[in-house]
């Protein structure tokens, strides 16, 4: 009987030796979620400022669009096949194309246009009295 017992108690501190441990290893990995997710805000905010600082952007329109300051003389390096040489060297050929308006766009544009009252046509007829001042 003091077996059973015994064996009753276990079982039921078993489970709950489960639980605490099962709840302690979330929040241990709750916390490390919470300290990377620090460490990225604070790179982050580093960015910002440097983003505030003149030089800062000045040296990231040269690298990113290939610009170059008054004075400066800029060099592209154009292989055989006529392509610039270079693996990130970045291009501004043309602009990328707007995406055309989804058709419900077209449909509510053309319901709006319908609700303006029409314009007049301008008249091409010269005024007489303007004509003649002008001479």
């Amino acid at each position: 009987m003091l077996l059973a017992v015994v064996l009753l108690l276990i079982a039921s501190y078993t489970s709950t030796l489960h639980a605490w441990w099962q709840q302690r290893s979330e929040i241990q990995a709750t916390r490390a979620e919470i300290a990377t997710r620090k460490e990225s805000i604070v790179e982050l905010e580093d960015q910002i400022s440097r983003w505030d600082d003149p030089a800062y952007v000045k040296q990231q329109a040269k690298e990113r669009f290939g610009w170059v300051s008054p004075g400066e003389v800029g060099y592209r390096v154009i292989g055989s096949d006529g392509k610039v040489q270079g693996a990130d060297v970045p291009t501004l050929d043309a602009p990328p194309r707007p995406a055309d308006p989804e058709w419900y766009d077209k449909l509510w544009g053309s319901v709006k246009e319908a609700g303006k009252k029409p314009t007049p046509a301008p008249t091409t007829e010269p005024e007489p009295d303007k004509v003649l001042k002008n001479q």
